[in-house]
């Protein structure tokens, strides 16, 4: 069997757009809701000043990547050499627990067509969502 090269984080309930949005998307919303205690948004404020300062944010570097009507279902996978990247998911996985908020974490050799690609992630145009599983 062939080593995951990618790695996603995403929840079990499909968004209005088709997909299964991503960790970071169902943190947002949460906070966005202002449904997080304080210390609960003090983690996340952190850690998304964290990822903003530390990796490139693909909406930023091409604002067409996740434009529905450009790339719709557009996703974004971690490349597993992004060790630190990936390993400080976990803090969001417990925050989404704590809400009840259910998440799964997908491997694979071959997320979709890429559209975007930078040192740490892809986004890409999926396959089949069964081809992932």
């Amino acid at each position: 069997m062939d080593e995951a090269l990618y790695v996603r984080f995403q929840g079990t309930e499909r968004h209005e757009r088709g997909h299964c949005p991503g960790v970071f998307i169902l943190a947002n919303q949460l906070a966005a809701q202002g449904r997080l205690t304080e210390e609960q948004y003090r983690f996340w404020r952190s850690n998304n000043d964290w990822y903003d300062a530390n990796y490139p944010n693909p909406g930023h570097v091409d604002p067409r990547v996740y434009d529905p009507e450009v790339n719709p279902g557009a996703v974004a996978w971690f490349k597993s050499s992004a060790v630190e990247l990936v390993s400080r998911v976990d803090g969001y996985l417990e925050l989404l627990a704590a809400h009840g908020v259910e998440c799964r974490r997908l491997e694979t050799t071959n997320p979709g067509r890429v559209i975007y690609e930078d040192e740490y992630q892809v986004v890409v145009m999926p396959e089949a969502e069964a081809s992932r599983n």
